[in-house]
Formats: structure tokens, sequence, C-alpha cells
């Protein structure tokens, strides 16, 4: 086969720099600053508990297993090397639909933010659900057509939305040092303002911080696109560890010196405390600047994750439990083009899912929601892989772990006992939910028709696989 006719193969596009950068474009969220910022000061606190029963766990289970298992498709590689097919595809189809309602609850933040591009100081909720949907449908428009281009492009965009992310930090740093030095905090912290409440709301936020610590898992998906992948991952991992702790640590410090919790919103919280600041200081040209910086970086978040986790049903094509146009790639670009199209498409869907019945503030909730249980569940069968497969001899190349097998099931039975508390959490309707009826029937709805689809796609894959393999059989004896 000459090299012109030679089909397209994955490209290893990403060296040390991108990974580093992508797990700070993957690994943190503005969002979530905002969420925390508006829970008040207690949230620093529940950050750095988060960051011990979720961020250390998952991390040192990741860089042992993508160490060891290097393969494509990362955590659905792992679940499926430990429990065989079934849980394997299980693991990764939801961590991929899991995604559908990321990525409009991610846009839906980046649309209100954007808001502020005009300088002025604005009402967010004023704006109509048709222009949430329509930037939401605008922004997976573009991480999509970026993708299929391969991620030797799409990278750029990944590695933008890290520096713009960055960017966004220092100016919340600088704004909230300003603030603080002429005006004083905003803020009341003392010892009794940083202790977290135990309340059912309370409850509920800790679910959604121990959410944001996730992210170390998705460049594993793009292990055959690693260059040197065994130490690549763990290399690229311990460089942004401590990026993505202060971004989320300090952001929220800045947030809330800037403005007071009851004037933050988990929507626009970050912007309010850019566009309160800049004017208290007389320096409300910056609030432009810092919009464009929330934006791409939250735009970028999108092309990231929608990208990664195309590898997802990629892999499951190749093992022939999704249709083998999945295990395809792009003629030109060598992406798995029918993976990141089909993806968007569904998550088109959710943007009008979401929305119906419920105002934009109620469609965020539920959407956030949704990604929590959907996101979570996989983690358990990871845990749990990484407990069994911690068992067997090192492989060449593979990083050491510290503490060896016993550190490795020590954080992964932490990791799962936060995960499955998680869950159980996240299924509870928010306090101020208008209709909590029908925030359940969503939340909870809505993952089981996933789990259940997904279980018959895998059933309708294994009749395609075990047709196949009779097909290869005849093919091999027949002259």
């Amino acid at each position: 086969m000459t090299e012109a006719t030679a089909p397209p193969q994955l490209q290893r596009a990403l060296g040390l720099r991108d990974v580093i950068l992508f797990f700070v474009t993957a690994g943190t969220n503005l969002q979530w600053v905002a969420t925390a910022a508006a829970a008040g000061p207690s949230s620093l606190v529940v950050w750095v508990l988060g960051a011990f029963m979720m961020f250390l766990p998952l991390s040192v289970c990741v860089v042992f297993l993508s160490s060891r298992h290097p393969d494509q498709g990362g955590l659905y590689v792992w679940s499926k090397r430990a429990f065989g097919p079934f849980t394997g595809f299980m693991t990764g189809w939801l961590y991929w639909t899991s995604n559908l309602p990321y990525f409009p609850g991610l846009l839906y933040f980046a649309a209100g933010n954007a808001l502020f591009l005009s300088g002025r100081s604005v009402d967010p909720s004023a704006a109509s659900p048709a222009y949430f949907i329509g930037f939401a449908l605008a922004g997976l428009a573009l991480g999509t057509a970026l993708n299929v281009r391969g991620l030797s492009t799409a990278k750029w965009l990944n590695n933008l939305g890290a520096v713009m992310r960055m960017v966004t930090t220092v100016l919340l740093i600088g704004l909230g040092r300003a603030v603080w030095w002429r005006f004083g905090s905003s803020t009341v912290m003392n010892r009794h303002t940083l202790t977290p409440g135990f309340s059912l709301t309370d409850a509920i936020f800790w679910t959604t911080i121990a959410f944001a610590w996730t992210g170390p898992e998705c460049a594993s998906f793009m292990g055959g696109e690693i260059r040197d992948t065994q130490r690549t991952i763990p290399r690229a991992f311990a460089a942004a560890a401590p990026m993505i702790a202060a971004i989320y640590l300090i952001s929220t410090l800045s947030i809330l010196v800037t403005l007071a919790p009851d004037h933050t919103s988990a929507l626009y919280g970050v912007m309010q405390a850019v566009s309160s600041g800049a004017h208290r200081l007389g320096i409300a040209w910056l609030i432009p600047i810092a919009a464009v910086c929330v934006t791409i970086a939250c735009v970028a978040s999108v092309g990231a994750w929608l990208g990664g986790v195309a590898r997802i049903p990629f892999v499951a094509g190749i093992d022939h439990y999704l249709p083998k146009a999945f295990a395809k790639l792009h003629p030109r670009h060598g992406s798995p083009n029918v993976a990141i199209v089909t993806q968007a498409l569904i998550a088109g869907v959710f943007v009008f899912l979401g929305q119906a019945g419920t105002s934009v503030k109620g469609a965020y909730d539920v959407l956030v929601s949704m990604m929590v249980i959907a996101v979570m569940l996989p983690f358990v069968p990871l845990f749990a892989a990484a407990i069994r497969l911690s068992s067997g001899a090192p492989v060449p190349g593979e990083i050491r772990i510290p503490g060896g097998r016993i550190t490795i099931v020590v954080m992964a039975s932490l990791g799962l006992t936060t995960t499955l508390g998680s869950v159980v959490l996240a299924m509870i309707p928010r306090p101020d939910d208008p209709d909590p009826s029908l925030a359940v029937l969503k939340i909870v709805g809505v993952t089981g028709l996933v789990a259940l689809a997904g279980a018959a796609v895998y059933l309708n894959g294994r009749m395609r696989a075990r047709r196949y393999q009779s097909a290869a059989s005849i093919s091999t004896v027949v002259p």
C-alpha cells in the first residue's frame, strides 16, 4: 500500500507543554469559582477538603493507571481490563454521555459572562433564553469544527484557554488586592464565616466542589496521541496540579474580597466581581478585557472536553460495541470525526432539554446536577479498577507511586467514598428550585434513561461483534 493510499492514523500531536495546558483547561472551570464565591468564605475550606478527598485520590489513581496502561481510551480501557467488557463499556458510556449536559452548562456560564463585553453594568438575568441557547449552539459548533480538524489544530484553542484562565486569575488577584487596599474586604472572614455548614444545602454544594476537582483523567483518553505517554502524563500533571489548585483557591478568595457573597451569582459571579471592582477603582475599561478572557476560557474547555472524551466511543467502535463508523478517522485530519459530531449533535438537544419548563437559572442548576451524577458514576469503577490492577507486576516505564500499592488502595478507597456520597447528594434538588419535582424527574430520569440506553447499545454491539468475529473466522478458512 502506497503512502498516498494509506489509511488515516492517530497522530501523536501533543507534547509536554500541550498536555500541561490541556490539564489546566480541562481541570479548572471558572464557573466553579463563581459557585464557591457565592457560597461564602467557608468555600475556601471546602476547596481544601475537596482537594484531599477527590483531587488527590483521583490524581494518584490516574497517574498510576496512565503509567501502567497508557492505552487510548483511559478509564474505558482500565475498567475493561479490571472487570470485563460490559463494565468497561458502561464506564465509558456514562462518562461520554455525561458531557452532553456538561457542554450546555458550561456554555450557559460563558454566555452570561459574555454579556459584560459592553463594559457596562448589566443584568444577565434579563437576557432571554434564546440568547443562551444560541450562544451554546455556536460554542458547540466551534469546538466541533476545530476538533474535527484534529488535535494538531484543536490544541491551540485548548492552550489558549489555559492562558486565558491564568490571565483571568491574575486580574482577579489584582482587583482583589486593590479593593482590599483602598476599601477593605467586602466579605467578613473570620473563624465563624470560614467554618463550613452542615445543612442539606451545604452538602449539595460539597458535591459540586467534588465534581470541580475532577479532570485529571481527561488527558488519558488521548494516550495514543500523546508523545511518550507513560512519562508525559505524570510529568505534565505534576506541573499543572499547583496551577489548578491556585486558580480555584486564589480566584475564589479574590472574588470574596472584591464582592460580598450575597451579591455574587453562581452563574455570573466572576464577571460581577470584575465589574464591581473595576467600577469602584475607576478602571471600567478592564471589564471587557476580562469578559473576553472568561468567555474564551470557557469555550476552550468545551473544545478540550469535546475532543478528549470523543476518544471513548472511538475505542468502543474499534471493539465493535458501537457502529463501525465510530472507529473510522477523518480521511484528511485523522480525527474520530463521527464520535465528535455525534456527541455535539446530542449535546445540542440537551441545550433545549435543560431549558424546558424552567428559568435560565433553573436550567443551569439542572444541567449541573445532571453532569455531577453522570460524571461521578464512572469514577466508581475507575477507583475500583485502580485497586484491582495495582496488584499486578509493574510494567517497563511505569511511574512508581510512593508507598506502592498501599497508597493506591487508600487513595482509591477515599475517592470511592467521596464519589458515592456525591452521587447521592446530587440527586437532591436545590431548595430554591421553582419546581423540585420536575428537577428530580429530569436529574434521576434522564440519568436512568442514559444508563439503560447504554446497556441496550452494549447488547446490540455484542451481537455485532460476534457477527464480525464469525465473518472473520469464515474468511480465514474459505480459500
